[in-house]
């Protein structure tokens, strides 16, 4: 008769449930598949599959009971590491949608809004332009397989266990997080500039033509000629995406050495 022992089986609890949390936490603060467009079902599922797939090559775990002290700060610690590789990634996505939201006031398009399937928050239409594209650069670039493979990367990296990221680690998604924001002014500075210009020329026409209605006339030119500096912007938007990407999973794994 097979007896399994109460010890024997927290611990079978603890090799699925750790690993479980670490990639839950990770679904849930990925771009694309942790935003709420995918039902919350659909997220559990996929975590689940996930489990399976990568739990048979997770490396040996601590002696830890898991209804103990340490085995409490072993789970906060897991979906603190999950969480940390999702939201450095997700950051590339928001800082996109806020460069859509700068671009969308400059061409008067601010008003144009409608609900994120994403988020579900109020964004301008151009906004969730550049999400589609980002979007549709994510996957071209297989960054969905390089995201599972980094978390699988990371239980050999950062090991299940006691220690998890540190304040050094924290201090990487702050230093992220700032140098994406200045990505974003980055790619909404040329259309500006060029938004600028023509308004600067409509000013001078309003000087020289008092009698010529300007907000009638630009208002339609400043779309039109912001929808084609856009069209041209799109080869900078890539290379920015691009670099984005790879210095998102870059400090990924640095988050997971460090201290």
């Amino acid at each position: 008769m097979l007896t399994i022992t109460e010890a024997e089986l927290m611990r079978l609890v603890g090799q699925w449930t750790w690993p479980f949390l670490r990639i839950a936490g990770l679904v849930m603060t990925a771009p694309v598949i942790g935003t709420r467009a995918v039902p919350g079902r659909t997220r559990i599922i996929l975590s689940l599959a996930l489990c399976l797939a990568i739990v048979p090559h997770v490396p040996a775990l601590p002696p830890v009971a898991l209804l103990s002290a340490g085995g409490l700060v072993i789970t906060v610690q897991q979906l603190v590491i999950g969480a940390a590789i999702g939201l450095v990634l997700r950051l590339v996505f928001v800082v996109v949608e806020l460069a859509g939201q700068i671009v969308a006031q400059q061409m008067g398009l601010g008003f144009a809004s409608l609900v994120d399937p994403q988020t579900g928050l109020q964004v301008p239409v151009l906004s969730q332009f550049y999400i589609i594209l980002t979007t549709l650069m994510f996957f071209s670039l297989d960054g969905h397989l390089i995201l599972i493979s980094t978390l699988v990367d990371s239980f050999t990296i950062l090991p299940i266990g006691v220690a998890g990221i540190g304040s050094a680690g924290l201090e990487l998604v702050l230093e992220w997080s700032s140098t994406l924001f200045s990505g974003a002014l980055s790619i909404a500075l040329p259309i500006i500039v060029s938004l600028l210009v023509v308004n600067l020329a409509f000013g001078v026409m309003a000087r020289s033509a008092p009698q010529l209605n300007v907000f009638a006339v630009g208002f339609p030119v400043m779309i039109l000629f912001g929808i084609f500096i856009i069209f041209l912007s799109l080869d900078t938007l890539e290379v920015h995406l691009r670099s984005n990407f790879d210095g998102a999973f870059a400090v990924a794994r640095q988050i997971l050495r460090s201290p």
